[in-house]
């Protein structure tokens, strides 16, 4: 309860602070180019956004307080409540669920059941985490069982460990945890289950009760981490997204060489020299063994959020068309656990994006008019994940989807190039005056030509398109949320400034950011925004988005 109490407190100490800046500091004006005057600039709330305001925001955001934002964390859940705390207090509209600015997602994680989870051969009990590791799928298996070598079929090394066994309603018991010697992920031609199969995909295939493991020597010498792994929660899964699997997923538990020995007891070869590699063809074991290993699993369901708020538009019609602009508030939490600094704080990725969200949130509530058309703002959860935030909101909208009419993605805009940097890790990182755009015109011309008006009559920033192609071989138009919404025919501009030595590491702190590249890229982000939604009509799709970017 008092942590609760401290973080809340911290919560309402931070928005309190952060107000005064934006209320009584003097801001810079935003420099005017012949084709933007002043009076444009004013009207919007451009001077809004400043560095010093992205700066105090993002201070807070990707503090270790935050832990590193993982989907679903405390941290995390202690950002959304900052954000919609800002939001309230500007007077955005919510359209999370239920009145609120949270779009509630369900997850799913299931975790062995260490309490109830037991195994007895011969009479003699093997206890979870020191003896064997279980995955977290519960089962009771009994035999009989069958060996089956390394448990591998791959055609292309005509390698089939199943010659003269058959497995169905048995128990499969191979050797090894990866790859059988002499093969790489390479030889894994074709199609799974046709051309190779590894021993879980075979078994499941071909109706085995699971998957017993006698440990290779490289299991052995990483069972402390493999005993980690089998023994927390799994990874959180979306209940909408999961279905149930046409072939149910088989238990595969991992044996120490004591269990293995005891299964083996009896048998024509021993378990020791299996592990060791000695080559022996497959063969069922004797039937009169008493085999009882139960794995028991506990089910956990927390939950997440989108942050979803809405600045309504002037125009009676226009306003029930939207510009989405998006960011995601999530990262990948405590990344290096066990070290002096365990947490990655994402103050580029994306803390930079969701500040800058934020900027322009509270630049748009002090504008001197509105917008014609609404302004849709969200913070997507889980991206680091897989996406989850941007593809729970477009299967599952809370405004009508067709009705957005371009989202605009900001996913790393705070870092810089520095002069002389001759780190490789920096190479393709853009510098102080440049940023990536991605997708403008992909699926609409008009789209892509009012983005470079904009940016050549404002700042005239540098826009680097390297990126902007199909066949681009980082895939990065898959790898953020816009990603979602242009797989829904929505129109997209994405703005990255590139990957750095500082990426997905403990590096990626708010004091290694450019707070003045930071407010460029968003004001200008910000102007085409504002330009998008006094749009007489909707920018036009005219192309279809590229087959090779529709198959993620």
């Amino acid at each position: 309860m008092l942590k609760t109490l401290k973080l809340y407190s911290l919560i309402v100490l931070a928005a309190l602070s952060l107000a005064l800046p934006t209320t009584l500091a003097q801001r810079p004006a935003a420099r005017a180019s012949a084709h933007t005057s002043v009076v444009i600039i004013k009207a919007r709330g451009v001077d809004a956004i400043t560095a010093a305001l992205l700066r105090s925001y993002l201070t807070f955001i990707a503090s270790d307080e935050m832990e590193g934002r993982d989907t679903p964390s405390r941290g995390l859940d202690t950002t959304a409540k900052f954000i919609a705390m800002n939001l309230g207090r500007w007077g955005f509209k919510p359209m999370g669920d239920e009145g609120t600015f949270f779009q509630k997602i369900a997850l799913r994680r299931e975790a062995v059941d260490a309490t109830k989870t037991t195994a007895q051969i011969n009479g003699k009990d093997f206890v979870v985490g020191e003896d064997f590791l279980p995955n977290s799928v519960a089962a009771t298996l009994t035999g009989p069982f069958v060996f089956a070598g390394n448990g591998w079929v791959i055609k292309s090394k005509n390698l089939d460990s199943y010659k003269g066994v058959d497995v169905k309603d048995k128990v499969m018991v191979v050797v090894g945890s990866g790859f059988p010697r002499g093969v790489t992920r390479a030889d894994l031609a074709g199609q799974m289950g046709t051309d190779w199969s590894s021993p879980g995909v075979y078994a499941q295939q071909h109706g085995a009760k699971g998957v017993l493991v006698i440990p290779d020597a490289n299991a052995l010498l990483s069972w402390e981490q493999l005993k980690q792994r089998a023994m927390q929660p799994a990874r959180s899964v979306v209940e909408k997204f999961t279905s149930q699997p046409s072939t149910p997923p088989v238990p595969n538990i991992v044996m120490s060489v004591k269990m293995a020995k005891a299964l083996f007891d009896g048998e024509k070869v021993d378990a020791v020299a299996l592990a060791n590699g000695q080559d022996v063809p497959a063969f069922d074991l004797s039937a009169d063994k008493k085999v009882t290993i139960t794995v028991a699993v506990k089910s956990e369901h927390p939950a997440t959020q989108n942050i979803v708020a809405v600045w309504e538009g002037s125009d009676p019609v226009l306003k029930n068309e939207y510009v989405a602009v998006g960011a995601h508030y999530d990262h990948i939490g405590i990344c290096a656990p066990g070290t002096a600094d365990p947490i990655c704080n994402g103050a580029d990725d994306d803390g930079s994006g969701t500040t800058a969200l934020l900027g322009m949130a509270e630049a748009i509530s002090h504008a001197k008019r509105r917008p014609k058309r609404s302004v849709l703002f969200v913070w997507h959860c889980g991206e680091e994940k897989g996406l989850w935030g941007s593809r729970y909101f477009t299967d599952y909208p809370t405004i009508p989807l067709n009705k957005i009419v371009t989202q605009l993605n900001i996913d790393m805009i705070g870092r810089s190039k520095k002069e002389g940097d001759t780190n490789q890790l920096n190479k393709d990182l853009s510098g102080p005056n440049t940023v990536y755009v991605i997708g403008s015109k992909m699926m609409s011309t008009e789209l892509g030509n009012l983005s470079e008006t904009v940016n050549k009559s404002f700042l005239n920033l540098t826009f680097d398109y390297r990126y902007d192609d199909p066949n681009d071989l980082n895939h990065f138009f898959f790898r953020s949320d816009h990603y979602n919404y242009a797989r829904k025919g929505i129109p997209i501009i994405f703005y990255f400034d590139g990957v750095h030595e500082d990426y997905h590491r403990p590096g990626d702190e708010p004091q290694k950011i450019d707070y003045d590249k930071m407010e460029k890229v968003t004001r200008t982000v910000y102007m085409t925004l504002w330009t998008i939604a006094d749009l007489p009509a909707r920018p036009k799709v005219d192309k279809q988005l590229p087959a090779q970017l529709n198959q993620r």
